[in-house]
């Protein structure tokens, strides 16, 4: 990796302005893929609990909203260091370009009230309101969540296809908002997200179950707090793939270079093949498995079509292609394991109306939200680091937008800090949850709510 990835030509500290920024994403996206679509398949499992009068969904109901009021604090403190570090960091990108991308952060604010008002109304109304009004006190919550989503990532894609404005001599004009906010990258890029978020969160619930299940807790609690998010996750998986393939084929169209880091092409050519593993050395790819015609094929639907290599860019202008291409790697690896898993539950059920019996099932089901984690984690590699050395594409390099102060790898040493007490604080309260016993529903079901659950 060159020298001007990580050091200004002032010679401030940006690696440290990148270490800081990637740990606060990294770490604050775990939790808001659990605040997006965690309330979601609360409201499903207090519906079903409604409908069928099944006391298990209904003690779940209960535990998964006292999980998300923790998650939803937690997910406030990391949202809210990631707001100071945009402008803390990078001034220049906020200082240049707030007024043409700011609009996406202000409606953030918002959902974010808008949520919490209702989460604090849901978890208050427990035994106070009936339960279909009490499920549509629900309601907002979901929206609300699934629009903060919307809205963040809109404000990310704008980075990568910057509309809205016009700049002329260092000065900003005719700023359009809106149309900065939809820009050609958020259609892709949103609804890429939210469904991974509904995987994460699915995935991630369903194998806590599913560990339990392993060790012999088969009742009819951890059977459906397994089967339900893991069919939400299940359910969205394949609409998943097809929406990754229309986000590359947008990044094969407007960020070529991106897509050649992604594959470890550089050299420009008609009918090139797919790789799979390999490692860039030099200007070369090497010890990759190679599909032919496969690239060009999927990324234009034609095996002969051209794909631009990263030779056409000077070396400063690359990103950093191990990075890119193994994150790609990673997370599509993840995508048809998980696609694979899923195809599994739903044959078992088709055939028996029962999951698979097999134990390799319920290992597989286990690492699926450790795995719906990282390939969630590998993807936003690929999209922040595959629009380097850009903050904003081919307008301002990240360079250019960091704060000039040194010194900033100290203020990530203390985010470190911050964000492994954070950590611990959220695991232990998370696991106390689990061993606590859930309150009665009602008289008649003391029975089911006096067994230690997960």
């Amino acid at each position: 990796m060159t020298a001007v990835h990580w050091v200004a030509a002032d010679g401030t500290d940006l690696w440290g302005a990148r270490m800081q920024m990637g740990l606060s994403l990294g770490w604050h996206i775990i939790i808001a893929c659990l605040g997006v679509a965690m309330p979601a398949v609360m409201l499903m499992a207090e519906w079903r609990g409604h409908r069928t009068g099944d006391v298990a969904y209904r003690l779940l109901t209960r535990r998964w909203a006292r999980a998300l009021g923790v998650l939803f604090a937690v997910g406030a403190v990391s949202g809210t260091i990631l707001s100071f570090e945009m402008g803390l960091l990078w001034p220049e990108l906020m200082g240049r370009y707030g007024q043409v991308f700011g609009l996406p952060f202000a409606l953030e604010g918002f959902a974010f009230f808008i949520e919490a008002i209702f989460l604090g109304i849901y978890l208050y109304a427990w035994d106070r309101m009936a339960t279909v009004p009490h499920i549509l006190s629900g309601v907002p919550i979901v929206l609300a969540g699934v629009l903060s989503a919307f809205f963040i990532v809109s404000a990310n894609a704008w980075m990568q296809q910057p509309v809205g404005f016009r700049e002329a001599g260092g000065r900003i004009t005719e700023v359009s908002p809106w149309r900065a906010m939809f820009n050609p990258a958020t259609p892709p890029q949103t609804v890429h997200m939210i469904l991974a978020a509904f995987m994460v969160a699915g995935f991630a619930m369903a194998s806590v179950y599913a560990v339990a299940m392993l060790r012999g807790r088969r009742d009819r609690y951890h059977k459906a707090g397994f089967l339900l998010p893991f069919t939400v996750a299940g359910v969205v998986t394949p609409f998943q793939i097809g929406v990754g393939d229309w986000a590359a084929h947008f990044v094969a169209s407007n960020q070529p270079v991106k897509l050649a880091a992604m594959e470890g092409v550089f050299q420009t050519a008609r009918g090139v093949p797919l790789h799979l593993g390999g490692i860039a050395v030099g200007d070369e790819l090497r010890y990759s498995l190679e599909i032919p015609y496969a690239l060009s094929l999927l990324a234009h639907w034609n095996p002969n079509a051209e794909i631009v290599g990263l030779l056409t860019v000077p070396p400063a202008d690359r990103p950093p292609v191990n990075i890119v291409h193994w994150g790609f790697q990673v997370m599509v690896a993840i995508g048809f394991g998980l696609l694979a898993l899923s195809a599994w539950a739903a044959l078992a059920w088709w055939r028996r109306r029962a999951l698979p019996r097999s134990r390799w099932f319920l290992w597989g089901a286990a690492a699926a939200g450790p795995a719906a984690v990282l390939a969630v984690e590998a993807g936003w590699i690929v999209t922040e680091v595959g629009r380097q050395p850009w903050t904003v594409f081919r307008t301002l390099r990240t360079s250019g937008a960091v704060n000039p102060a040194p010194g900033l790898i100290w203020g990530f040493v203390l985010l470190a800090v911050v964000y492994a007490v954070l950590t611990v604080v959220t695991v232990y309260v998370m696991r106390r949850l689990t061993r606590d016993v859930p309150v009665p529903v009602a008289p008649q079901e003391h029975d089911v709510s006096q067994t230690r659950v997960v």
